[in-house]
């Protein structure tokens, strides 16, 4: 199975942050695919399945045999009354509570509410969603202090890799917001993929050492989700800037502006550099930055397309701005 080098995170499509309007979702879509683009990511948490509903909408006049979906499974939408509704990642999502559920009956059961609000007779890729409990990390936390590594590998891999062996899906995977637990993942299954959010980024790099090589060897390719950073790389240090969805430390604000100062000098706009870096390395794939409007994924395609010298990477590398191991992109 191929995907597009550049896909459509699904995020802004579920209101994460602000409420994205639903004929702007549309439209986005649409603007995603007449300009090549085939992949397009998502997960019944994005917006409580508002994103899936709105993706499943826009695809019904596009060919189905010409897109990859990938969504994913571990969450169970649990619905709530209004007033039990808190404010939260999503704006003005429906009125559900998502609860970690990674047995048979749940992925069953998810992936039957994928399909409905997808609108489709399948889905192409899936996911075993946050198994660390990604949305309640703090800073500096172990990232095996909420570890459902054991439950997604008794209940949803089997599952899974079950479905896969019948043609039903074709591509299993992992999608976290970690790295360290993936290392665990990729020794334990047999995975098609697994979908990195933010962790090796222009900014981040610390995956190379063992993760990399373990996916090399076995065959797992990489989908970057979140290559800004959670915007970061895309405002540049600026004042509230938002790092791994919190504002970012002073660390982070200091280092962000060395690499915007050197993209600067080679009159590189510091997220053209970000969304290029990733794909540098052989087993990444696609890198899905997300889009809440056109004019989002219009300026995305421009990044994606901005000629960037050689001589940028090598002066990233002399001051030590990225691993000295890191792949460049040709």
């Amino acid at each position: 199975m191929q995907i597009t080098t550049m896909g459509l995170g699904g995020t802004g499509l579920g209101n994460m942050y602000r409420a994205t309007d639903p004929k702007a979702a549309h439209d986005t879509v649409h603007a995603a695919f007449k300009n090549g683009l085939r992949y397009f990511d998502t997960s019944p948490v994005y917006g409580f399945g508002l994103a899936e509903a709105r993706l499943g909408d826009a695809i019904q006049n596009l060919p189905r045999s010409e897109i990859v979906i990938s969504s994913k499974v571990g969450y169970d939408l649990v619905p709530i009354p209004d007033s039990e509704v808190k404010p939260a990642l999503w704006d003005g999502a429906p009125p559900f509570r998502a609860d970690f559920d990674y047995s048979r009956d749940a992925v069953l059961r998810s992936i039957e509410g994928s399909l409905k609000r997808l609108k489709t007779d399948y889905i192409d890729m899936l996911a075993i969603h946050d198994p660390d409990e990604a949305i309640h990390f703090q800073p500096g936390e172990d990232p095996f202090a909420r570890s459902r590594f054991k439950e997604a590998m008794e209940g949803a891999y089997p599952t899974l890799d079950d479905l896969r062996s019948q043609g039903v899906i074709k591509a299993i995977g992992v999608g976290i917001n970690q790295w360290q637990m993936l290392s665990d993942f990729v020794e334990a299954g047999h995975f098609d993929y697994f979908l990195v959010a933010g962790r090796y980024t222009l900014l981040e790099q610390e995956p190379l050492a063992t993760l990399f090589p373990a996916c090399e060897r076995k065959g797992t390719k990489i989908v970057i989700g979140g290559p800004y950073n959670s915007g970061i790389l895309v405002t540049g240090p600026v004042k509230d800037a938002t790092f791994n969805t919190k504002i970012a430390p002073p660390a982070v604000l200091d280092r962000v502006a060395r690499l915007h100062a050197v993209c600067e000098k080679h009159n590189v706009p510091l997220p053209a550099a970000a969304l290029q870096f990733p794909l540098g390395h052989k087993q990444v794939v696609s890198v899905i930055p997300g889009a809440r409007s056109v004019a989002e994924l219009e300026q995305n395609l421009e990044f994606m397309r901005w000629p960037i010298p050689t001589a940028l990477w090598s002066e990233l590398r002399e001051e030590n701005l990225i691993d000295p191991a890191a792949p460049l992109p040709s």
